[in-house]
């Protein structure tokens, strides 16, 4: 009897070929003596529509809203419905009694196959092939430790239910929502949905920050002062800041009279008073990448979309194998990896070699430091890192990817970078002036990026001394006075997007804080990027060089979703719940059926409210979201 493999896309299934040993090629297929080996290209199947379950559903009413099958039918996407038919006659031999899944190690791989195979009828035993790189070695010990049917229920339930809860709340939210516009106004579907549409709520929401913005004048003092080894400058700080103002700062004055009569005050002063106080500081390595972090820093660096990000990623991972699995959102490996990552420092050539042969030479590859290796901080797969495969021919963005991934790996085992900063405190008369100085002294991880230690002659600041007494005193040289006024917020780029999705809507700089919002973020790392290219294919987005911009339709359709008060739909913070339940299932700490029961009764409130909305004159409004070229089933 033979076993057949079922890998995500054709590339892979040369690469479990290459590794399983000598092959015939067949049509769509390879064979041998053990396996047959061949592959989906990507989703072959989908759930019913609602006409393909009741031809009347395909007319949009309110009527027939809410739609809830009480089963979920699936059929063969037409595009690919011969690949779908190749895999069907495949399961059905009878020279093969277990089917392989190869599909990516995650959730959207077990759905993939899993609606392969339940649409086949098949009812062959399973295993499951789980691999988190696509080196010769990882493919041949996957094989070898092939896991159980049973040991993938849980991620196979929390697939299908997050299709399901997009099926129900997209079809019946998006018909509902046109239906309520088309009574008024000709035009094409209004499409919502659980991820997309609060991720939608965020830009139009700043966007409305922006335009609502009224700047205020605000006035800062800049003084000079002189020691006897050179020059300062210094910021006029108040003595308190009031915390009701969201744009206050220490360094801000907002009256213009009480700014010119303090500078006054310091300028009619010769001298100040300086004291300071002098501290070690110690900044540790950032942490290893997961794909969302990499999306964020590739898109602030080089400007590159996150699906660019993710595709350059999957190149790597795929074809030149020099990276691990990149849709994680881990940023810790394994507490047993310790060895491997040796291994790997020990296989890293060129531009990295003579860093990682630093950490390798000083035993800074340390298994206990829980920060790097920790296995409670693992889901599906461990944060992306470096293989021992050196790549060749990479691209010029792929070969920006890669050395991102390369340099925080091997920073990740180098110390914390140490700088001495001083604090100076410039007294005049009452009014006191702020001055920080900051000297790199060990470079420490910063060393993989370029940086060295600062010599003496690079102290930010002239250092006091015995001349200028005790206590110190500098002279006033100079005093400025400085109109600015304060910003609207930016808008939200593709990194800032997605940081606030991981987050479910609030921005979290604090790695512990992060990594514990993770579970709540807005969709997964793997469909983010999907999701952003997705507004902006649907035109409610724009791009404007690293801005992402509303179009009109989008703030039509919010204009529409606050009238109907669906705050369910359009909250990052709620929707990210149902994203953490998904998880949970995962785990096995929720089950299927509470978590479709929750979706089905979100899904009736929002139908619900639609039909008892009644529109005013000020809802009822000339829409750009409705065009009357398209048309309305």
């Amino acid at each position: 009897m033979k076993k057949l493999v079922i890998a995500e896309k054709p590339s892979v299934a040369r690469d479990i070929v290459n590794v399983l040993g000598k092959f015939e090629k067949r049509d769509e297929f390879y064979e041998n003596d053990d396996y047959v080996v061949s592959s989906a290209i990507g989703h072959l199947v989908e759930l019913f529509m609602p006409e393909d379950m009741d031809l009347n559903l395909k007319k949009w009413t309110l009527d027939t809203l809410p739609i809830l099958p009480k089963k979920f039918e699936k059929k063969p996407i037409e595009q690919t419905k011969k690949k779908f038919s190749e895999l069907k006659k495949l399961m059905a031999r009878k020279d093969i009694d277990v089917v392989i899944n190869a599909c990516d190690a995650g959730r959207e791989g077990e759905l993939i196959f899993t609606y392969i195979y339940e649409l086949a009828g098949c009812k062959k035993n399973i295993k499951r092939l789980w691999l988190s790189s696509m080196t010769i070695e990882a493919i041949r010990d996957g094989f070898l430790h092939l896991r159980e049917e049973e040991e993938m229920k849980n991620l196979q339930y929390a697939a299908k239910c997050r299709s399901e809860a997009d099926w129900l709340i997209g079809i019946n939210g998006t018909r509902a929502v046109t239906t309520k516009m088309f009574r008024a106004r000709t035009g094409n579907a209004a499409t919502v949905g659980r991820v997309q549409t609060p991720t939608l709520s965020m830009i139009c929401t700043r966007e409305k920050e922006i335009i609502n913005f009224v700047p205020r004048d605000y006035w800062q003092i800049i003084g000079n002062f002189g020691l006897t080894n050179g020059v300062y400058p210094g910021t006029f700080n108040k003595p308190n800041v009031q915390k009701n103002d969201q744009h206050d700062r220490l360094d801000r004055l907002w009256s213009e009279e009480e700014a010119i009569q303090i500078v006054n005050e310091v300028k009619a002063s010769q001298l100040a008073i300086v004291s300071e106080k002098k501290k070690h500081t110690k900044q540790n390595a950032p942490r290893l990448y997961d794909l969302t972090t990499l999306q964020r820093e590739a898109n602030t660096r080089y400007a590159m979309p996150a699906g660019m990000t993710l595709n350059l990623a999957q190149s790597l991972y795929e074809r030149h194998k020099c990276i691990t699995y990149p849709r994680t959102d881990s940023n810790a490996l394994p507490e047993d990896y310790g060895p491997t990552c040796l291994n790997i420092l020990g296989s890293i050539h060129q531009e990295f070699k003579e860093f990682a042969d630093m950490a390798i030479e000083n035993n800074w590859v340390d298994p206990t430091n829980k920060k790097i290796f920790n296995n409670k901080q693992i889901s599906d797969h461990f944060a992306i890192i470096p293989t021992m495969k050196q790549p060749a021919s990479l691209s010029e963005e792929e070969t920006k990817i890669y050395s991102m991934i390369v340099r925080r790996f091997i920073a990740i085992f180098f110390p914390s970078a140490e700088f001495d900063v001083t604090t100076r405190i410039s007294m005049v008369g009452n009014h006191e002036f702020f001055t920080e100085g900051k000297v790199l002294v060990n470079p420490g991880w910063l060393a993989v990026y370029g940086k060295v230690a600062a010599g003496p002659e690079s102290e930010t600041i002239p250092a006091i001394s015995e001349q200028d007494g005790k206590p110190a005193k500098a002279n006033v040289l100079e005093v400025n006075l400085v109109k600015d006024a304060t910003r609207p917020p930016a808008r939200y780029t593709e990194a800032t997007l997605l940081a606030m999705m991981e987050g479910a809507g609030k921005m979290v700089d604090d790695e512990e804080l992060a990594e514990a919002m993770k579970e709540r973020g807005l969709g997964t790392p793997a469909t983010r990027a999907q999701t952003i290219d997705h507004l902006i294919s649907l035109k409610y987005i724009e791009r404007n060089k690293r801005d992402l911009i509303p179009t009109p339709k989008a703030e039509d359709l919010f204009a529409f979703l606050d009238a109907f008060n669906i705050s369910v739909l359009s909250s990052p913070a709620l929707t990210g719940e149902w994203e953490y339940k998904l998880r949970q299932m995962e785990q096995g700490k929720l089950d299927r059926e509470s978590f479709i029961n929750g979706i089905v009764e979100l899904t009736k409130d929002i139908v619900e409210k639609i039909k008892l909305f009644e529109e005013t004159d000020k809802t009822l409004r000339q829409s750009t979201l409705i065009s009357p070229s398209d048309n309305l089933p």
